[in-house]
């Protein structure tokens, strides 16, 4: 399992951004037909592939309020028009997360666009969420995935941001059972909400309960990225720190990202 992640990211510790798109056709709060979406996802690519970063997640976070798991054929058809635009644009590593816990979804979208991961929120046991209880699908991943020609990785979180667990076992068991039942290639901690980061206690505790990459999923900003990095096998990054108007949503700051990037790869050995 760690091999393929090792292979996609060439042995480093990558360092991932957000593609966090506006609504999509007919969310809510949707305002741009889809060709405007798709020149937005580019454009985003473009200023983090110039920050040199080592891969991108196409996000559906202008959705609100998500669906708790399924989501409609329209979404579907959208993230796979984005996302096979943004591949075809680029070599670094692509990933896909549709929220709120649309992973049969998400890993089909990649597989048939040629994207390289995915992210999924719930994988195993149950949460209690803004969109109700959300139920793990590792069984449905892992049996949509052996029909494959190729691997498409998947990221799973524990104790995800934005829930809490039904059967609160403590985060290193959670994480022990993810790594060994729930089928995926690296294990992403997070803090409780978007804006917060684990502690680095936490995220010591679960490398120590399992043998797959550990990656931070929430909290990371200018000022405590290179503690994460050196404390995890690699960072997702695109908090307020790294938008231009420093607010959620909104256009990728180049130079923010530039200067993680710059900051972490100066620790690398």
């Amino acid at each position: 399992m760690e091999r393929a992640f090792d292979d996609l990211f060439g042995g480093k510790k990558p360092i991932l951004g957000m593609i966090h798109m506006p609504a999509l056709p007919a969310a809510p709060r949707s305002t741009m037909p889809l060709d405007e979406l798709v020149a937005f996802a580019l454009d985003e690519l473009e200023r983090l592939e110039s920050a040199g970063i080592d891969g991108a997640i196409v996000e559906n976070v202008g959705d609100t309020p998500f669906f708790r798991e399924g989501i409609p054929p329209v979404t579907v058809a959208a993230m796979a028009t984005v996302v096979r635009e943004v591949k075809r644009a680029t070599g670094i590593a692509v990933g896909v997360n549709m929220l709120r816990n649309a992973c049969c979804e998400a890993l089909a979208v990649a597989y048939v666009t040629g994207a390289d991961f995915i992210r999924c929120n719930v994988v195993i046991g149950a949460y209690v969420t803004d969109q109700g209880i959300i139920q793990g699908c590792a069984a449905e991943l892992a049996r949509l995935r052996a029909g494959f020609d190729r691997r498409v990785l998947i990221l799973g979180d524990v104790h995800v941001k934005h829930a809490y667990p039904l059967f609160n076992v403590p985060i290193e068991d959670a994480a022990a059972d993810l790594a060994e039942r729930g089928g995926v290639d690296a294990v992403i901690v997070s803090g409780s909400r978007s804006p917060d980061p684990p502690t680095l206690e936490t995220v010591d505790s679960v490398r120590e309960a399992i043998e797959l990459p550990v990656l931070i999923g929430s909290g990371v900003g200018l000022d405590n990225v290179i503690d994460f990095y050196e404390h995890a096998d690699g960072v997702l990054i695109g908090e307020v720190d790294f938008k231009v108007e420093r607010r959620w949503g909104g256009a990728s700051d180049e130079a923010a990202y530039a200067k993680a990037v710059s900051r972490c790869r100066a620790r690398t050995p």
